[in-house]
């Protein structure tokens, strides 16, 4: 219990927490499906380099950094690429799988993700026999619950089968590249991926805020 002024306001517990993730999953999932065309949506991410190797990249009001280590000419402003895309599938895993435990009425009091990646350090310069992608990823899911095994295993499942980007590293997918030279002072100005580059979120877009 916290006290705010004269008024008492009450710390959530894990119940409450779980009540209002389920509930406002339940409401996400009731104006999309009445909407299937705004399920489907695009996401814009913009980064830029100057003097040196750290990228600023941008995704409406979010920003972050990226860089590479001193031994590779950078100056470990950052964690490197590498990172944020580890990041982004130990994340995404553990997040589907908390809410949609909380979703299906199921009590995870703690979800904790692993994640090992071998790769090839010298395929990132072009040497070598193997590609930079990737050589394995193995990824551990521990779940601190009371809920039967069988139950949290196939909860598991379907939140691989539907989890963007454990599915962005696992499966193939068509991914198209352009470039352009640019004049000095023009990057950034002439032109983007798509045709029209996405406008930011609104509040009231539901569709684009239930991605990462």
């Amino acid at each position: 219990m916290t006290i705010a002024g004269s008024e008492q306001v009450r710390t959530p517990s894990k119940t409450d927490r779980d009540a209002l993730i389920q509930l406002s999953q339940a409401n996400v999932i009731e104006r999309l499906s009445a909407n299937p065309e705004k399920a489907v949506t695009t996401l814009a991410m913009s980064g830029s380099i100057d003097d040196g190797l750290v990228c600023s990249v941008t995704q409406g009001s979010h920003s972050a950094v990226m860089d590479m280590g001193i031994a590779m000419g950078g100056e470990a402003r950052g964690p490197s690429p590498g990172f944020f895309g580890r990041a982004g599938i130990v994340g995404c895993v553990a997040i589907a799988t908390k809410m949609t435990a909380a979703r299906e009425g199921l009590e995870f009091r703690s979800v904790h993700v692993d994640l090992e990646m071998d790769s090839d350090d010298l395929a990132v310069f072009g040497l070598g026999s193997r590609k930079a992608a990737p050589l394995q990823t193995r990824i551990m899911i521990q779940i601190e619950t009371d809920e039967p095994a069988d139950t949290v295993s196939r909860l598991v499942e379907r939140v691989l089968d539907a989890d963007p980007w454990y599915l962005a590293l696992r499966d193939p997918q068509t991914v198209s590249v352009k470039w352009q030279k640019s004049s000095r002072g023009e990057l950034g100005k002439l032109g983007t991926p798509a045709e029209a580059i996405r406008q930011p979120i609104d509040e009231d877009d539901t569709a684009a805020q239930t991605k990462a």
